[in-house]
């Protein structure tokens, strides 16, 4: 039978350990598509009002019940920016008034407590990630505030991986002593692009040197893991200068770099309105932009840990991919066992049992959930067996580049060959590209189709039937 326990079997053969010399550019064109980034299966789209804070908590009840020791996930949702990047689709809050986040606080700590309360005796947490909007937006005593709000309700494993994200333009080195100081080991640091014209047409002045110095100190104190966010497709970039780009982070030497692609929707994000179409570049030159991109990657010796993740050979990623234990979750790719994440503060999404929730996607909503008593949960999803299978086998592809069937038809009391007819006789064209090779009880994503894999996964999606559906996602590649 299967259950929101059953592990993903993954491929036992062996990764490779980079993509091709050269993408090749005619494929890139023929699967780029819109679909899913699948950091969840269903999708965030699929979530319904029919499960609200009630659903929630029932499913915290059976997380209790059932008394789960698994190690939690943790995500902290902090909303604030103090300017707004034109190309930027998060749920933000863009204000120069400091005094917005100190009643925010006051309201997240009764969601923490909330949900610390449900959980019982089993409160330990072995990960966390603090997002935005810019975390570093609060002030030092305000950052202390959030980290002993947690460590009051939460039990964090000394050994645990405790991450943020850092805009290096509201993060002097005395903050990054701090972070380390509260017990952060990890950081992700939003660069997108060094080219001052970049920066002028997406109102994100940062020199190099700030974003150096603020490296250079997170080194100094002992993170353990650093990431480098990047985006090709910003107007007024070029092959020649997000070359410059690329090779100043490659100086920098980050542990990971994210490569994302801009996805210019004016029409579902305000923001992008203020930037010109004229300024973008062309599909053509946006493709040679990233393939030189992927370029000096695989020269520095980064490996390609899927859809926009690459890490250098010795980072827990990497080992993570090799070993077989990469998964994924609303954070992207992560290490360890699959496990609940709790997620606190607007518009957070989480997972407990086989269920997904989402927070409140305005403060006022969120702030009026809270005083009313209840978690501020507005929609979510209880998975079905389909779902959890579905679920697993993409996961498998995304992760481990292949997935057994045999093992996972075992998993999920399935004959996988029959339950997943159509979609094996779908992969044929990918299988036809080189793109995918099956061998008995196995199908596996090759070194050429890695670059693809996430049109290989949406496959196996059941919700993917019509271009309305796919309407609401960007572009696959």
């Amino acid at each position: 039978m299967l259950s929101a326990a059953s592990p993903a079997p993954v491929s036992a053969a062996p990764l490779p350990q980079s993509l091709p010399a050269q993408i090749d550019l005619d494929l890139v064109r023929r699967f780029d598509k819109l679909g899913p980034r699948y950091t969840s299966y269903p999708t965030a789209d699929r979530f319904g009002d029919a499960f609200d804070h009630k659903s929630f908590e029932q499913a915290m009840r059976m997380r209790a019940v059932g008394g789960s020791r698994a190690p939690l996930s943790l995500y902290v949702h902090l909303p604030f920016c103090n300017t707004i990047c034109f190309y930027c689709g998060c749920n933000k809050v863009v204000t120069r008034d400091k005094s917005r986040a100190e009643r925010y606080l006051h309201y997240l700590g009764l969601e923490v407590a909330m949900q610390a309360a449900m959980l019982g005796e089993a409160k330990q947490v072995r990960q966390m990630h603090w997002g935005g909007g810019t975390p570093t937006f609060l002030a030092n005593h305000e950052l202390r505030i959030v980290w002993e709000m947690l460590r009051s309700n939460f039990d964090f494993l000394p050994d645990g991986e405790y991450a943020i994200e850092i805009d290096p333009r509201s993060c002097s080195p005395d903050t990054i002593g701090l972070l380390a100081e509260l017990g952060f080991n990890r950081a992700s640091f939003g660069v997108q692009d060094f080219d001052p014209a970049v920066q002028r047409a997406v109102n994100r002045i940062q020199p190099y040197e700030m974003t150096r110095d603020v490296i250079q100190a997170s080194r100094a104190h002992g993170f353990k893991s650093l990431n480098v966010d990047l985006i090709y497709g910003l107007p007024k970039q070029s092959v020649s200068s997000f070359t410059d780009s690329v090779e100043r982070v490659l100086d920098l030497r980050p542990d990971r770099i994210a490569l994302y692609s801009y996805a210019h929707l004016p029409q579902r994000f305000k923001p992008q309105r203020r930037i010109l179409d004229a300024d973008l570049p062309s599909a053509s030159e946006k493709l040679s932009i990233m393939a030189r991109a992927i370029e000096l990657f695989n020269r520095a010796g980064y490996v390609y840990i899927g859809m926009d993740h690459f890490a250098l050979p010795d980072d827990e990623l990497s080992r993570a991919q090799r070993h077989g234990t990469l998964t994924r979750n609303f954070q992207g790719y992560t290490v360890g066992p699959d496990g609940d994440m709790l997620s606190v503060g607007v518009s957070a999404i989480g997972k407990v049992g086989p269920t997904y929730s989402q927070n409140a996607k305005d403060i006022p909503a969120y702030y009026q959930a809270l005083d009313e008593g209840h978690v501020p949960v507005i929609k979510g999803l209880e998975l079905s067996a389909d779902d959890l299978l579905r679920r697993d086998v993409i996961v498998a592809l995304m992760c481990q580049f292949g997935v057994s069937m045999d093992g996972m038809g075992a998993a999920h009391d399935v004959d996988f060959a029959r339950y997943f007819a159509p979609e094996i006789e779908a992969l044929a064209e990918f299988e036809n590209l080189g793109l995918v090779e099956r061998e008995p009880g196995r199908i596996g994503v090759t070194v050429k189709g890695r670059f693809f894999v996430r049109a290989i996964a949406a496959v196996f999606d059941k919700y993917l039937r019509s271009d309305q559906t796919r309407a609401t996602y960007s572009k696959i590649i």
